[in-house]
């Protein structure tokens, strides 16, 4: 741990941690103070002045980052056997029904997003218990229910995300890796703050964005000027 505990006083060095940053400087930033030999991931942290108790104020959606995540997606799609071959063609990673769903019920969730069709739903409602919890279940509002699976399917692979609010009112969601280029981050992160200030619940009062900090996955957060993502 002693050679991280330097890595990360030398991080904090570099910055002011009470100071707020437009959304370029904290890109600058959070290049600067990732100390890592692999890319890692360049994540926001959305606090929003929301109860995610209450349903009318619950805050959830996906963005098409403009540059993409830098990951690529596993996709899994359950589906009857007559929209396989769209499944395949459109270039999903798994494509089935019972066998997949056994294998999910075996404990199986190594992939990233699962999309199904609405006629086999009550089926895949039925892995509610594992894939909730693990931000897998397929949701008609994400888009991730559908008849259109080459849709859906391109969209994930494009860069497309799913965020959700959680039970403390934040939205925690990745803009790219450190290794992209300054104005590639800049420009997924103002396309994610821009999708979560349009879907501001009608019930939510006070300040709706109260914070927002970007960080890497080793570095610590750098809080930025939630103004700078809409000018």
């Amino acid at each position: 741990m002693g050679k991280l505990t330097k890595k990360r006083k030398e991080a904090l060095e570099l910055y002011d941690k009470n100071a707020t940053y437009s959304v370029g400087d904290a890109v600058d930033l959070v290049k600067k103070i990732t100390k890592t030999n692999f890319d890692a991931s360049v994540d926001l942290d959305v606090r929003l002045g929301v109860d995610p108790r209450k349903a009318n104020q619950m805050v959830r959606g996906s963005v098409t980052l403009p540059h993409g995540t830098g990951k690529t997606k596993k996709v899994l799609v359950l589906c009857s056997p007559d929209k396989e071959d769209e499944a395949k063609e459109a270039g999903a990673d798994y494509v089935g029904l019972d066998d997949y769903i056994e294998k999910i019920k075996g404990g199986w969730t190594d992939i990233d997003v699962v999309i199904t069709t609405p006629n086999v739903m009550p089926k895949v409602g039925r892995l509610g218990k594992i894939l909730g919890p693990r931000g897998l279940m397929p949701n008609p509002k994400t888009g991730t229910v559908t008849m259109d699976l080459a849709k859906a399917i391109n969209e994930v692979k494009a860069g497309k995300i799913d965020f959700k609010v959680d039970r403390y009112g934040i939205i925690h969601a990745p803009v790219g890796k450190v290794g992209f280029d300054k104005q590639q981050l800049v420009e997924n992160a103002r396309e994610l703050v821009q999708t979560i200030i349009k879907l501001k619940p009608a019930a939510a009062k006070g300040t709706y964005v109260k914070s927002i900090y970007m960080s890497s996955t080793m570095s610590p957060g750098v809080r930025v000027e939630a103004k700078s993502f809409t000018a």
